[in-house]
């Protein structure tokens, strides 16, 4: 789930429009944030059945699906050009295949609350990587103050006083190069595919059948075919595909053409409640007290990071 950085779309004269439809943003808003937050739990479940290729194949496999019955709707063809066309591949794998591909590793040995959280380091991410990428967002003293705050913030959810004792690190550095993958994915967009004519839905849903593409290569040479389909798991997989991606991708950018992108990316903040709640209420995982307040700390610091400087 790509959360960070989202461009708004504009129309050739350079404005961007606002749509309206029948139901309200802010309801779509509250539907995005309970959709990318029980990911992070149909990511469990499905990786209890399924490898964790596989489970990354049928989300992007139903997501795909559902972008493609969009388009259709709405009559939109797919991109041309080579060039967009190679683009697209690099995004693809920098913010889907390999971000989800990590994120289902990740889970095999970690906790889904603490996945749901290190999804919300993104903005943290992406603001380091502004400092060194030269990015056009300068940075200023509130934004910096708000790095160091977040990961002050993670380090409290890692436990690090305690020697980071019991904690999976090769899980939870894979939830967090996960959720790096999308700063240097948007990025990416920005510098390389900015401009090119074509809508949103059009280049999403390219987008997606790239990574369905990428990961039809992959799972081959990495796992075998299940010897039977767990039920509960392959429903977990649907979901989190039809719902956890496609749905999601479509409700993210219709509330980002209609109220802007910073208003949109408010939703990082509420993931990882969301996560954790689930997490604990429907799959019993422990919380220690040092998750919540590390969370919050994140939370904090990345909203800081996102803060405007004033005019």
């Amino acid at each position: 789930m790509s959360t960070v950085a989202t461009p708004r779309p504009v129309t050739p004269t350079g404005v961007a429009p606002r749509r309206r439809t029948a139901l309200d943003w802010r309801i779509r808003f509250g539907v995005l944030s309970l959709i990318w937050g029980f990911s992070f739990l149909l990511i469990k479940v499905g990786t209890e059945g399924y490898a964790p290729f596989q489970v990354t194949f049928g989300r992007l496999l139903f997501g795909t699906a559902v972008l493609a019955a969009a388009m259709a709707v709405k009559r939109e063809r797919l991109p041309r050009g080579a060039r967009t066309w190679g683009h697209l591949t690099v995004a693809a794998l920098l913010l889907n295949a390999l971000p989800f591909s990590l994120f289902a590793y990740s889970e095999l040995t970690i906790p889904s609350t603490l996945a749901g959280i290190c999804n919300a380091t993104s903005p943290l991410w992406g603001m380091a990587l502004s400092l060194v990428a030269l990015s056009e967002d300068r940075p200023t003293r509130r934004r910096v103050a708000g790095l160091g705050i977040g990961f002050l913030g993670v380090l409290t959810v890692l436990g690090v006083w305690q020697g980071f004792h019991g904690l999976d690190a090769t899980g939870t550095a894979m939830a967090l190069l996960a959720s790096l993958s999308y700063p240097i994915g948007w990025i990416y967009v920005r510098r390389t595919l900015a401009g090119t004519g074509n809508s949103h839905l059009s280049m999403t849903g390219a987008q997606l059948l790239l990574a369905t593409a990428q990961l039809a290569l992959v799972t081959p040479l990495f796992t075998t075919l299940p010897r039977h389909f767990a039920v509960v798991p392959l429903l977990a997989v649907v979901a989190l595909g039809a719902l956890g991606t496609g749905l999601a991708m479509l409700l993210q950018y219709g509330i980002v053409a209609e109220v802007g992108p910073t208003t949109a990316q408010m939703v990082t903040y509420f993931i990882p409640v969301i996560a954790t709640a689930a997490g604990v209420a429907i799959l019993g995982e422990s919380l220690a007290w040092s998750t919540p307040v590390g969370a919050v700390i994140v939370l904090a610091g990345a909203a800081l990071t996102q803060a405007k400087p004033r005019r």
